[in-house]
């Protein structure tokens, strides 16, 4: 079957996009105010340690922006005709994925590789249910995303971190040391890519080194790639299949719209597993949890993915101008180093050479700059110096967040 089916030709013009889309405007800059809105980022910066009515909320991984026009259209057009029944009938969606996927990311799949899963953490469920047991070790390149971090031992696997080395400012895999290391309980390894929280794009020759090791001790290799869609301008997302295609008959490959384009709160993922025997097993742990997908959230994935080009390739722009205000506003701070990066929201800042106690600067952040983070030692083993910055805001509030840690460490000036 190939990506062309009949009832998806008009979405499957993705690949080309929308014209309309590609030339309208975006306002990156508008402020829009969410507190109050049930919003999990905005309203629980408390959990921060951020009391502040004024605080910056800059920790969970949403954006400020609305997402594209397209998405709002199809919203507006479900509530007007005012029926919300299950939803069925996924081909132009799944369409919508594969013209994306071929056009953005050089990745020409079939549509049945493609199944949903209610977020990327759903779909990570899912597989560790098909392909592991409890007792069984998941690998992870730590620092790593925390919700993976707690999810795997909350299954009753044994977390297994293999630490980034830090060299020359960015991230390293050291395969040699995990190799060394291994203990047999090993099923499963998680490649972020691009990582977070170090925005590290991973060259095909990392790449293809992890799907060897994978191949080499019987490993699944579980690639969630749902920053795909965050890279700067002039950066190209590879892919783990295209990089590495000797990892396909092993590979599970998690993503979504959500992070690319502000719709996190539509619960809705994918799965892409290029193997047949990779998918009975995985759509045999589906079938035991039930489910159907998210009606809104299906119908804003595929609008996002047919039509919303224009948006996301400003998007990325605008983000970068904002990793270049927030970079140079807190490298300015004496002993603070945010690390380079190629892609994603979310800046890794490093506190070590101020000389302060972990308790001291996350204070001066939380209640001094009055501004909401993350805490770096939640990414695992390398994260204790770190705090994780979230720039996907109006450029005011960037430099509002720049001028605020600056007057909190000013004794450091």
């Amino acid at each position: 079957m190939q990506c062309g089916l009949h009832r998806t030709t008009s979405l499957i013009a993705s690949a080309r996009f929308d014209n309309h889309e590609r030339q309208m405007t975006h306002d990156f800059d508008q402020v829009i105010p969410l507190r109050n809105t049930h919003s999990s980022k905005h309203d629980n910066t408390a959990a921060r340690d951020c009391h502040a009515d004024d605080g910056l909320a800059m920790w969970v991984a949403d954006m400020d922006f609305r997402p594209p026009q397209a998405v709002i259209d199809v919203l507006r057009a479900e509530v007007d005709r005012g029926v919300f029944g299950y939803f069925a009938g996924d081909d132009t969606t799944r369409g919508a994925i594969c013209g994306w996927l071929e056009a953005m990311h050089g990745w020409k799949i079939d549509p049945a590789w493609i199944n949903f899963s209610h977020g990327v953490g759903h779909g990570l469920s899912l597989t560790l249910h098909a392909f592991t047991d409890p007792g069984d070790g998941v690998i992870m390149f730590t620092p790593f995303y925390h919700s993976f971090l707690k999810r795997v031992p909350a299954m009753g696997r044994r977390v297994v971190e293999s630490q980034l080395r830090l060299e020359n400012g960015r991230y390293e895999l050291d395969l040699g040391a995990l190799e060394a290391s291994l203990a047999g309980h090993e099923k499963a390894v998680i490649l972020c890519s691009p990582h977070n929280p170090g925005g590290r794009m991973w060259s095909a020759a990392e790449i293809a080194a992890v799907a060897d090791f994978c191949l080499k001790h019987d490993l699944i290799l579980i690639s969630d790639e749902i920053h795909m869609d965050l890279t700067f301008p002039g950066q190209t997302h590879l892919p783990t299949a295209v990089a590495a295609p000797q990892a396909l008959p092993r590979l599970v490959y998690l993503s979504s719209a959500s992070k690319g384009f502000n719709i996190a709160g539509a619960e809705t993922s994918f799965i892409v597993t290029p193997d047949p025997a990779i998918r009975d097993r995985l759509a045999s742990a589906r079938a035991a949890y039930g489910g159907t997908p998210n009606r809104f959230g299906m119908l804003m994935t595929e609008a996002c993915f047919a039509q919303g080009h224009g948006w996301n390739a400003g998007m990325r722009a605008y983000l970068r101008d904002n990793f270049h205000v927030l970079r140079d506003g807190l490298n300015a701070i004496p002993g603070v180093r945010v690390m380079d990066m190629a892609a994603t929201y979310l800046a890794w800042v490093d506190f070590e050479n101020t000389g302060m106690p972990r308790q001291d600067f996350t204070r001066r952040v939380a209640r001094d700059a009055r501004i909401a983070v993350e805490s770096g030692p939640t990414f695992g083993t390398g994260g204790e110096s770190f705090l994780r910055f979230n720039f996907a805001a109006p450029r005011s509030v960037i430099s509002e967040a720049v001028v605020r840690m600056q007057a909190a460490f000013s004794d450091l000036q």
